[in-house]
């Protein structure tokens, strides 16, 4: 590897993506030609179960621009996104999926467009190819409803496909919370930021990773991470529930004085409209926020590197 400075560093986490790693490292490779930049692409395994990490491993034999890491097991996404910033050595880094679906062809109107003097430029979607309508839907109404909900502004249609200056990338690696939201910590950062839009393309072959599972526990994430506008629902729904409650309540004490009820109906009326609609809407999204102080406070590493061919003193700069 030359000893230059490295300009640019591409990060690509990968999850049982053998089919898709050869064309997809061509395709970087010539795309990165004509910026005649020196780079790196480090490729992270986040616990495939297939030939992903031998791939990649015999590309970083044949190709010194090319480092991975291998997690010991599967950590997920944002934090094998985490691992490839905290590695990464470039001025700017790209972040990007490793199904294809994020077209390594616009990373020179990314890298250009960030030395007009950006520090952040992330990919808009203009469109989506090869989802369903429904993944589409909630998508959609997910970035809407978090840029709603927040305090800062998270641009919506936007993934975690970008380039970020290095700045972001030191402020990155000193944010410590355990359930990382990447796009939503580098809107927080600020700088200058703007976007260029593109047209997201189909996965080059296999099946998305990211099931309606893992994209209800990722919307969670963001929501819980930058907003508590749940709090102040469970607020407001406490005592909209008190205000039918009180209405029940008096409607259950008019029958049992001047209508007719069975003996003890009004007494477990009251008590369950009353005590159950609060405790109910209140502890589910109290549990979810002090589960995540639990998680932060245990202090544990965010994964656990099995392997890596990156020298991790060249990484502390």
């Amino acid at each position: 590897m030359s000893s230059k400075p490295i300009q640019l560093s591409v990060i690509v986490p990968l999850f049982n993506e053998q089919d898709n790693i050869g064309a997809l490292f061509q395709r970087i490779q010539n795309s990165l030609n004509p910026l005649n930049l020196t780079h790196e692409i480090i490729f992270i395994n986040d616990g495939s179960k297939d030939n992903t990490l031998p791939l990649v491993i015999q590309l970083a034999h044949q190709h010194p621009e090319v480092h991975y890491i291998d997690f010991s097991r599967n950590f997920g996404h944002q934090l094998a996104i985490s691992a490839g910033i905290e590695y990464a050595r470039g001025e700017y880094l790209v972040i990007m999926d490793g199904d294809g679906q994020d077209p390594p062809e616009f990373i020179p109107d990314l890298y250009n467009k960030a030395k007009e003097g950006f520090e952040v430029v992330y990919a808009k979607r203009r469109k989506r190819d090869g989802e369903n309508f429904m993944k589409k839907l909630t998508a959609k109404a997910f970035y809407r409803i978090l840029a709603k909900i927040t305090n800062i502004e998270i641009p919506v249609d936007t993934g975690d496909f970008r380039i970020i200056h290095r700045k972001i990338r030191d402020i990155l690696v000193q944010m410590p919370e355990q359930q990382k939201y990447i796009r939503g910590q580098i809107a927080w950062i600020g700088f200058n930021q703007t976007y260029l839009e593109y047209d997201r393309q189909e996965r080059m072959s296999g099946e998305t990773k990211f099931t309606y599972r893992k994209m209800m526990r990722f919307a969670l994430d963001g929501i819980s991470s930058f907003s508590t506008w749940p709090l102040k629902v469970a607020t407001v729904s406490g005592f909209a529930v008190s205000f039918l409650a009180f209405i029940l309540i008096i409607y259950s004490l008019y029958q049992k004085f001047f209508g007719y009820t069975e003996k003890g109906w009004t007494s477990m009326h009251i008590s369950i409209l009353f005590l159950g609609g609060i405790q109910l809407i209140g502890i589910g999204i109290l549990g979810e926020y002090l589960g995540r102080v639990s998680e932060n406070v245990k202090n544990r590493p965010h994964y656990i590197v099995r392997e890596t061919n990156i020298p991790k003193k060249e990484t502390n700069s």
